[in-house]
């Protein structure tokens, strides 16, 4: 049996004219017109002799030898009339096999080349099979289902053009038996189906293959509906952005072509770099697109008539259009030369810039060998997909600068404000070369020439503290275990014991390795003897003692932990509560000039600032800039201070912080660390500047014992006279505000390893 579909479906399909036959016996009997019905009359007697025409056929070279006969038949479904208007044939339901064509019809199959088949567009095996499920739903069980997939013929003209159309299908002609193998479906089961369109092995359970017959033919007719598929496929090729691979749709040339009806087109088209004033290339474009006009652009322009060129079409954003450039009036001030058009044999051009918002985000262009190929009418066209352009074009920077953030998370980390532009350089010519399918290498980020701030909140004796709030937590734990251990029988001695030395050593030599020894003996010994004791027959006392007991232990480390948990608490509000102070004051400072700001937690807060040129060099840039931020790091670091003696009486564990400043004249340098992904100062000169730092933090007064910092004072470290002056004035100016006291002591610091000749200046808050 031949099977008239290339594709399976669950028809056995047969090629018949008896419903048509049909309809010419109810003229032969029943219509009172009686050359309607001589005519009916002759059609059904010459079709007597070939009774396939009524009972159906497979065998589709009878189409071909019965030609003429079908086309008499059909004659009333055909008018001659309209035969070089309308695209129309008889066909076998959802097949590629066609036949009695219009004129039309056969010009448009002829112009496409002998070699080319007609298909069916974009409808895969499984679609086509529950497609044909469908119709039998439809026409033999009488099921409304109102909506229908769309069909297109893909067609290209004699220029190469790939021209679309729509088929409307006729199937009065048709009809739907079931064989014995058929099923037939309730209407639950129906209900069923369309709800699982996509499970093509369900609809093929129910309708399986060949068990029902399809005989007849169609009517098609085709309607040329180039414009719209190419639109549609311009919004789909600008709408599908992949955010992990951003690439164009290849073909899009060949839409545009198809759009505006012009066989030789090419395609170009460049986004605005507003920042520097200039065009750039779409590396993702590059193979495969056309820049003639914008290419002269970037490349004979000088600097600044392209400037005044793009300010020019921001101001006035008017199109470019260009039908004949032979008729193109010499006085038209496009180009400083024509040359660039006759070289590229550009005869016919558009330029088209794409604006939002009154500003300039794209330029396209057209260009055509033809003269003629572009005017007024084809711009027309292009206002029905502007908005996707823009959209497309929006999508496309969104998921650029989406994947530049991402190329500077994953490569250096979170950055500072001030200096994210820098990585954004790197980062955009790292995107554009991958754009390319080029390897790029990021370069080192530094900065130089800075000026170096540094301050620091320090919470006092915070180790002390610790050391003692363990010995507290351990004695505790053990004090719990003996009492345990009391209380249960003799096998629990060498516990006691253990436990016994631990405590001595606690409170008498400690070593540096007791908790962790203490730890291990919780681990491997007392703990799964302690769970054992749950476990088994054991009174209700001790099973409520050790329950109470692991209640109390920190799971991580197997350990009580609630008077060193007071104190961890309280660091982390001290941190939280100064940081916040910090970083809502750095809002203000980077108003007074853009630097780069970094600040750490640990037992306090400390930051750094660094202030110089090359981290904003469009400003202006002076040594005033840095006079204003030391004085706003003095006002923030006592801000700090009074709000700490705000909320410190609430604290779990009481604390004290001493403040510091370090003042440094030197310029320094930094640079980004790629493996720590932080910037560090850069250079062993630089590195001194970070000695001293972390020196300061337990100096003395010299020929003292005296730490130079105290709770409840401001110290400013400083090296000269110079630094002094500068220092006392602003603290005048906060004595004036009541900020701080009129008890300014003028201290030298001890000589730490390799430095010397330190000064310091300490004050008290009010």
């Amino acid at each position: 049996m031949t099977n008239l579909y290339k594709k399976d479906s669950p028809f056995q399909v047969y090629i018949s004219f008896k419903k048509y036959l049909d309809v010419l016996e109810h003229i032969r009997y029943n219509d009172r017109l009686e050359y309607r019905v001589n005519y009916a009359e002759s059609l059904i007697e010459s079709t007597r002799n070939f009774k396939e025409l009524r009972d159906g056929f497979q065998d589709i070279s009878l189409l071909e030898k019965n030609e003429d006969l079908i086309r008499l038949l059909l004659a009333d479904l055909f008018p001659t009339g309209l035969t070089y208007n309308e695209i129309k044939a008889a066909s076998i339901p959802l097949s590629n096999l066609t036949f009695n064509y219009t004129e039309r019809f056969k010009s448009i199959l002829k112009d496409a080349g002998k070699d080319f088949e007609i298909e069916l567009r974009n409808i895969s095996d499984n679609e086509f099979y529950v497609f044909c499920c469908c119709l039998i739903l439809q026409s033999y069980f009488k099921k409304d289902i109102r909506s229908t997939i769309p069909l297109y013929y893909d067609i290209p003209n004699k220029q190469g053009i790939m021209k679309h159309y729509k088929i409307t299908v006729n199937s009065d002609f048709t009809e739907i038996i079931p064989t014995e193998t058929a099923k037939i479906l309730d209407d639950e089961i129906m209900d069923m189906l369309l709800e699982n369109l996509d499970d093509f092995k369900l609809w093929k359970k129910y309708f399986p293959s060949q068990s029902w017959i399809l005989k007849g033919f169609t009517i098609i007719s085709l309607v040329d509906c180039t414009s719209e598929v190419a639109l549609s496929d311009l919004k789909s090729s600008m709408i599908e952005i992949d955010p992990e691979n951003l690439k164009p749709n290849e073909n899009l040339t060949e839409i545009f072509k198809s759009y505006f009806d012009v066989p030789d087109l090419n395609f170009g088209l460049m986004t605005f770099n507003k920042k520097e004033q200039k065009l750039d290339k779409l590396p993702i474009y590059e193979s495969f697109l056309t820049n003639h006009i914008l290419d002269f652009w970037i490349n004979t322009f000088d600097e600044e008539t392209r400037k005044n060129t793009f300010n020019n079409l921001s101001h006035n954003s008017k199109p470019i259009v260009v039908s004949n450039v032979d008729h193109l009036d010499a006085g038209v001030k496009l180009l400083p030369s024509f040359s660039i058009l006759k070289d590229n044999h550009i005869s016919s051009f558009m330029v088209i810039p794409i604006m939002k918002d009154n500003e300039l985000l794209a330029i396209m262009e057209f260009t055509s060998p033809v003269a003629g190929s572009f005017n007024g009418l084809k711009l027309k066209k292009m206002e029905f997909f502007t908005d996707m352009v823009l959209f497309s074009l929006s999508r496309f920077y969104f998921e650029k600068n989406y994947q530049i953030e991402a190329i500077i998370q994953r490569e250096y980390t979170t950055i500072h404000d001030s200096v994210v532009w820098k990585f954004r350089n790197e980062a955009e010519k790292y995107f554009t070369a991958s754009l390319g399918k080029k390897i790029y290498t990021l370069k080192q980020i530094s900065f130089k020439n800075l000026t170096p701030l540094f301050g620091v909140s320090d919470i006092r004796s915070s180790s002390e503290k610790r050391f003692k709030l363990m010995l507290e937590d351990l004695n505790q734990q053990i004090e719990c275990l003996m009492e345990i251990f009391t209380l249960t029988n003799s096998d629990s001695e060498k516990f006691l014991l253990a436990l016994d030395i631990f405590k001595n050593e606690l409170n008498h030599e400690i070593k540096a390795d007791t908790e962790q020894r203490f730890q291990r003996l919780l681990r491997e010994e007392i703990h799964p003897f302690l769970q054992g004791k749950l476990e088994i027959k054991t009174s209700r006392e001790i099973k409520s003692k050790i329950k109470d007991y692991f209640l109390q232990i920190f799971a991580q480390t197997d350990l009580f932990y609630n008077h060193r948990k007071n104190l961890d608490d309280s660091i982390t509000l001290v941190n939280r509560k100064l940081a916040d102070m910090l970083d809502e004051s750095q809002v203000k400072a980077q108003q007074i000039f853009p630097h780069y700001y970094e600040r750490f937690k640990s037992d306090g807060v400390e930051h750094n600032l660094y202030i110089g040129h090359t981290i904003a060099p469009d400003l202006h840039y002076t040594f005033k800039v840095v006079h204003k931020l030391r004085y706003w790091q003095l006002k923030t670091i006592c801000r700090m201070e009074h709000e700490f003696q705000s909320f410190k009486k609430d604290l779990p564990i009481p604390l004290d912080i001493a403040s510091l400043i370090f003042v440094y004249n030197e310029k320094i340098d930094i640079r980004f660390r790629m493996d720590e992904k932080r910037f560090d100062v850069d250079g062993a000169y630089n590195s001194y500047y970070e000695i001293i730092k972390k020196r300061l933090d337990k100096a003395h007064i010299k020929d003292s014992s005296e730490r130079i910092t105290a709770p409840g004072k401001i110290t400013i470290v400083y090296f000269g006279m110079e630094n002094q002056k500068e220092y006392l004035e602003y603290i005048t100016k906060l004595q004036k505000k009541g900020v701080l006291q009129h008890d300014v002591e003028f201290l030298k610091v001890e000589d730490l390893q390799g430095i010397t000749g330190l000064l310091a200046l300490r004050v008290s808050l009010v």
